[in-house]
């Protein structure tokens, strides 16, 4: 029997095989949509996160290496008042010591760098003079310091932590300094080591001589560290992230952060493959939900098609064309003189209405801060993107709080979340309504003025000074903002540039005092209280 007699391609085979793949092609489009999108949040939010834990510690050890040079500074003084006191010398070193975890050992020296006391004694170094690069360093210098890490005499990778000692005439009598053994237990190695994140992502440290100070293999720790992106980044960046290939070859996704007073870099990291292993079984999940719903459609189509063909007919092609703009348009025009086609009319305009809102709110979801609901960064760039190809002057006007850690520190960070709120409904008052408002990362903010000149911006901006100036808040009352304004393209045909402008003239208000603007003219800085 011939084939075209055994299986007749009537209407109803027809709008079985048009909805067939009319679905298929649906349903491969949102699982490759929904992998691409779930990729891309999985990446950002692996960078964000190690971004904020690199950026974390970094500061928890600027913090230790300053409060070990309080202490040395606070002994310093004391051992002024009777530096020729031997005794007096020894009980300090050991106090110096045996306190805090801080140091694993403590000496002072005079002014030729003769070891006058130590703590241990087993150090056996008095009256020995101090040949090792940091001593030598801090003598010389004669002013707190914090040496590079180098290799010790006794073959330790240590870091010496000095402060001079000046009588009361400001004659220099010698200095008392802690050594921190970076391969054994200090307080900065318990700060280091204790690693709270348990998803496959670790930790190192490297000095500015790419020198590993901590690192999970404490046989890489001492080492030279070659060619590496992320670390030559460290010159010119205080923070950021970045998709390496690390020293095995493995992609890694990786946050760091400097430490301003050494000059080291932390960087955590987390392997790709660690991050993506969870999303081929979500899509299995989503396509074992899926299946089985698309397999009963099917049926219910094909006993029904006799019947319903014309009308199906017109849907099915409806169906085919969902990309089209005027498919709703089309769809809605559809004859449904039967309960099933209204019906199944009715599915699709909702199904249609309900992925375009889903992509609308998917799209407004990866350009918007969750927490200020203003624009977060990629919200920011697209607009940028968008004003550049239209060759669209704009003004850039870059916004930080004033002494917001405090805020964190005495309030906690709830309070400082419900003052950042406030902040982003009090800028939404300023701005026009074509403005873009943008929150870029913890209490630092951009306004993007299109149109807008210098001037323009920075009335602007004072009008938002003095509103925040002038607002009284729930909790801490009262806060003040500091503002740099630039514009493109007369700062910089660059936009990153403008933006860098920008804020090189927020740290210009920061340096003058706060709570004020500084405003970058073709001509000069501008400064207004």
């Amino acid at each position: 029997m011939p084939f075209k007699t055994f299986f007749r391609w009537d209407l109803r085979s027809l709008i079985l095989l048009l909805t067939l793949l009319t679905a298929l092609v649906t349903l491969l489009n949102s699982f490759h949509a929904s992998y691409r999108v779930q990729y891309q949040l999985l990446i950002d939010n692996a960078l964000e996160a190690n971004l904020a834990y690199a950026s974390k510690l970094a500061s928890s050890t600027e913090t230790y290496l300053q409060a070990s040079q309080q202490q040395l500074a606070y002994a310093a003084n004391l051992l002024a008042r009777d530096f020729d006191d031997i005794a007096f010398l020894d009980a300090e070193a050991a106090r110096l010591r045996l306190q805090t975890n801080t140091f694993n050992s403590v000496i002072v020296t005079n002014a030729q760098g003769v070891v006058l006391s130590t703590s241990p004694d087993t150090l056996q170094i008095v009256g020995r003079k101090l040949q090792s690069e940091g001593a030598a360093a801090a003598l010389r210098e004669r002013k707190p310091l914090i040496s590079s890490p180098y290799i010790s005499s006794t073959n330790n990778l240590i870091i010496f932590v000095s402060h001079p000692v000046f009588d009361r005439g400001g004659n220099y009598l010698g200095l008392v300094g802690g050594s921190i053994y970076l391969k054994h237990k200090s307080i900065l190695n318990e700060l280091l080591g204790e690693h709270y994140y348990k998803n496959g992502s670790y930790l190192y440290v490297v000095d500015a001589n790419r020198r590993l100070l901590y690192h999970p293999d404490a046989d890489r720790v001492g080492t030279i560290v070659g060619a590496n992106s992320l670390i030559d980044s460290f010159a010119y960046r205080q923070s950021g992230t970045q998709r390496v290939i690390n020293s095995k070859g493995q992609d890694m996704l990786a946050g760091f952060a400097t430490v301003p007073s050494a000059h080291w870099g932390i960087v955590a990291q987390r392997s790709t493959e660690a991050t993506l292993e969870g999303l081929n079984d979500l899509l299995l999940s989503m396509f074992a939900k899926t299946v089985p719903l698309a397999i009963v459609s099917f049926i219910l189509i094909w006993w029904f098609s006799r019947i319903i063909a014309q009308p199906l007919k017109q849907l099915a092609a409806g169906a085919h064309r969902l990309s089209e703009p005027e498919t709703s348009a089309h769809i809605q025009g559809v004859r449904s003189w039967y309960f099933e086609s209204s019906e199944l009319k009715r599915a699709l305009l909702i199904g249609l209405n309900l992925l375009h809102e889903r992509l609308g709110k998917l799209n407004h979801d990866i350009q918007t801060d969750p927490l200020t609901g203003l624009r977060n960064r990629r919200g920011l760039d697209l607009a940028v993107t968008l004003w550049q190809a239209e060759k669209r002057p704009f003004a850039v006007v870059a916004i930080d709080i004033d002494h917001f850690k405090q805020v964190n520190d005495r309030f906690g960070h709830a309070v400082g979340d419900e003052v950042l709120q406030a902040l982003a409904e009090l800028m939404r008052g300023c701005s026009r309504d074509n403005d873009v408002v943008c929150r870029s990362g913890g209490e630092e903010f951009f306004m993007l003025l299109p149109g807008a000149t210098p001037e323009a911006a920075a009335r602007v901006a004072e009008r938002l000074r003095s509103v925040v100036e002038e607002t009284t808040f729930e909790t801490i009352r009262h806060m003040t903002v500091s503002m740099g304004v630039a514009a493109w393209p007369l700062h910089s045909e660059n936009a990153a540039r403008v933006f860098e402008v920008a804020d090189e003239q927020l740290y210009r208000a920061k340096q003058g005092g706060r709570n004020r603007i500084c405003v970058a003219l073709a001509d000069g800085v501008k400064s207004s209280a």
